[in-house]
């Protein structure tokens, strides 16, 4: 059965984090959450420039959840990933990137009219075979059908 801390955050007994469903939360509760002390989370403020928590009126840190969840993500990287924080900061900003897996399409260049042409010249024949006018391997297109 989940346990609840005084901030009203569960925690699993795989000891599993879960984030309570609040659009903000004050500094003491992300400490409690986290199981770090205020001056952790103020330090790491400072190294990592994606962790902005906003202030209040009073001055109070308020994180949200996006926040929380990097706090999260920060104190996974050093405590249990055993990375520094200059390779915390280095894996967070990779982390951001989107992935670059997928080649790109070799478009032709602005100024190539003829590409241009062919490229719609092929979109057309391409057209034609979806809505079946044009022969395929010798037969008709059958629109899907079997």
């Amino acid at each position: 059965m989940p346990s609840r801390t005084k901030s009203g955050a569960k925690k699993k007994s795989s000891g599993e984090i879960v984030i309570p469903d609040k659009l903000y939360f004050r500094i003491g509760d992300v400490s409690e959450l986290l199981n770090l002390p205020t001056y952790v989370l103020r330090f790491w403020e400072t190294e990592f420039p994606q962790l902005k928590p906003t202030k209040s009126s009073s001055g109070q840190r308020m994180y949200r959840r996006r926040e929380v969840e990097l706090a999260l993500r920060i104190r996974t990287l050093l405590y249990e990933e055993g990375f520094t924080i200059p390779g915390a900061r280095e894996r967070l900003k990779l982390d951001a990137k989107p992935a670059k897996n997928q080649s790109a399409l070799p478009f032709p260049k602005a100024n190539d009219k003829g590409a241009l042409k062919r490229v719609r010249q092929e979109l057309q024949e391409i057209l034609k075979m979806l809505s079946g006018k044009v022969k395929v391997e010798g037969r008709k297109a059958s629109n899907g059908r079997h």
